[in-house]
């Protein structure tokens, strides 16, 4: 999957913005406030359906405006253009659109467009809470699993039911027993898709961590929601009484997580900052590798502000990683040499170059 034309309007600053990016490797350069990320952020919006860098909509609409738009091209396996967008008015009404015709939701995009992001928030998978490392392996999950996202939309439909009534003062057992049957069904099937995503993540990660890294203990364990000695059902069961007093449901793959740990320690407690990005970058980098792997599709990659966020070592390993991959990439930095510097020894790859300033965007000289 590539986006191979990119429209944008009034997006933060970007006023009007038509671009046709490269297959291979883009590099976006222009000094701090111009709207670099604001790219990086139009793709995010069109894969799915949101910002990378806000949940509110109206910071995203330029000022004086009452709708952005975003708009693009993406060629898929049999080399067809499927036309994708996105409108999103300052009311909060959004408006999706694949082939021409409206769709429901954006996850109607995200098959299209699967997307990775690496900048400063992407550090929030070691040190932030569990909901963040479930979303990151959920992501996989969603694009490799088709029965996925149907389960994750029930299950939270039926939790909601269940929470509700949890906070009534009675509690019928015959209102609630069809709930509790429902979500056990259900939280069974996604700890299994997500088990077996896993199972093939681990396998990736674990030798890309060696490279990325050098540190030795690096453990990544997977953990379902609950007691891994019970079945679910038991412990919904076991729990009524407290989960009433709390007033919501406490255990199931809702409380799932992926814990990151050295030498029995959480990653985030032991290691350096520049120890903690490049594991993240494995993270990353195994995720696209393992998606590429069971759907033979490639995901695109945002990687926002490079030079401040690696190393010029790191910067090397990281970009070996993605030409190695093949993925469509866009990179953002202030610096157009500095961004150039580590695709120079790949003759076969010739990335394309876009100067951004005061909202504008130009394809600049290689």
């Amino acid at each position: 999957m590539t986006l191979n034309r990119l429209f944008i309007q009034n997006l933060r600053n970007l006023e009007g913005v038509d671009i046709t990016p490269s297959a291979q490797v883009n590099l976006i350069f222009g000094e701090n406030g111009s709207g670099k990320t604001s790219v990086l952020e139009a793709v995010n919006l069109l894969a799915l359906g949101r910002s990378f860098r806000s949940h509110k909509h109206k910071p995203l609409i330029r000022h004086h405006q009452n709708s952005f738009t975003v708009f693009g091209k993406v060629r898929v396996e049999d080399g067809s253009d499927v036309p994708i967008g996105i409108n999103r008015t300052s009311e909060g009404l959004a408006n999706f659109k694949v082939n021409g015709s409206m769709v429901p939701s954006a996850a109607d995009l995200a098959a299209y467009l699967p997307v990775q992001v690496i900048n400063s928030e992407t550090f929030l998978l070691l040190e932030g809470s569990p909901q963040v490392r479930r979303q990151f392996i959920d992501w996989l999950v969603f694009h490799v699993e088709h029965g996925f996202f149907p389960a994750w939309k029930a299950i939270q439909r039926c939790l909601k039911h269940r929470n509700s009534l949890l906070r009534h003062d009675r509690i019928d057992p015959f209102e609630l027993a069809p709930w509790d049957k429902e979500l056990v069904l259900l939280t069974e099937q996604i700890h299994e898709f997500r088990l077996e995503s896993f199972r093939q993540f681990h396998e990736v990660f674990d030798e890309l961590c060696k490279e990325f890294t050098k540190l030795d203990g690096v453990k990544l364990s997977y953990y379902r929601g609950w007691d891994k000695d019970k079945n679910y059902a038991e412990v919904l069961s076991a729990s009524l009484e407290r989960d009433q007093r709390i007033g919501y449901t406490q255990s199931g793959s809702h409380r799932a997580d992926l814990r990151i740990t050295i030498n029995g320690q959480y990653a985030a407690e032991t290691l350096s900052r520049g120890q903690q990005k490049l594991l993240v970058c494995a993270l990353k980098i195994a995720q696209g590798c393992v998606f590429s792997r069971i759907t033979g599709r490639k995901s695109v990659y945002l990687v926002d502000d490079l030079p401040a966020e690696l190393d010029e070592k790191h910067r090397a390993l990281l970009v070996k990683w993605l030409a190695t991959m093949g993925t469509q990439v866009f990179i953002t930095g202030v610096d157009r040499d500095v961004l150039l510097a580590s695709w120079l020894d790949k003759p076969e790859i010739t990335p394309k170059l876009f100067h951004v300033e005061h909202g504008r965007v130009v394809e600049a000289p290689y």
